[in-house]
C-alpha cells in the first residue's frame, strides 16, 4: 500500500464485520455492526509540539488496536478500505 500518513495519524485495515452469531445465525448486511478493531497498516513519524520537539509514536506497523465506533476517516486505498485516525483515537494495543 502506499500511503504514508502525516503527523499523528495512522492508517488501520478494519477487521471484517461478522457474518454470523454466536447462535450460529447469518447477519444480513443491514444487521452487521461495525468492526472496533483492526491491524495498523501505516503510522506517520508523530506530533510536533509548538516548542519543535517531536513526540514519538506508541503504535507501530502490524499492532492489533481497539478504537472508538465513529473514529477516523474512511477511504478507498489502492482499492481497499481503510481508516485514517490521529493516535489518540486508539484506546487500546491488543496482545499478540
Amino acid at each position: 500500500m502506499k500511503i504514508h500518513p502525516l503527523s499523528d495519524r495512522i492508517v488501520v485495515k478494519p477487521a471484517e464485520a461478522e457474518e454470523k452469531t454466536k447462535g450460529g445465525l447469518y447477519l444480513p448486511d443491514t444487521a452487521k455492526e461495525k468492526p472496533v478493531w483492526g491491524e495498523v497498516i501505516a503510522v506517520g513519524p508523530g506530533k510536533i509540539t509548538e516548542d519543535g520537539k517531536k513526540i514519538p509514536m506508541e503504535v507501530k506497523v502490524a499492532d492489533k488496536v481497539l478504537y472508538g465506533k465513529y473514529s477516523g476517516t474512511e477511504v478507498s486505498v489502492d482499492g481497499q478500505e481503510v481508516l485514517i485516525m490521529r493516535e489518540s483515537d486508539i484506546f487500546a494495543i491488543m496482545p499478540k
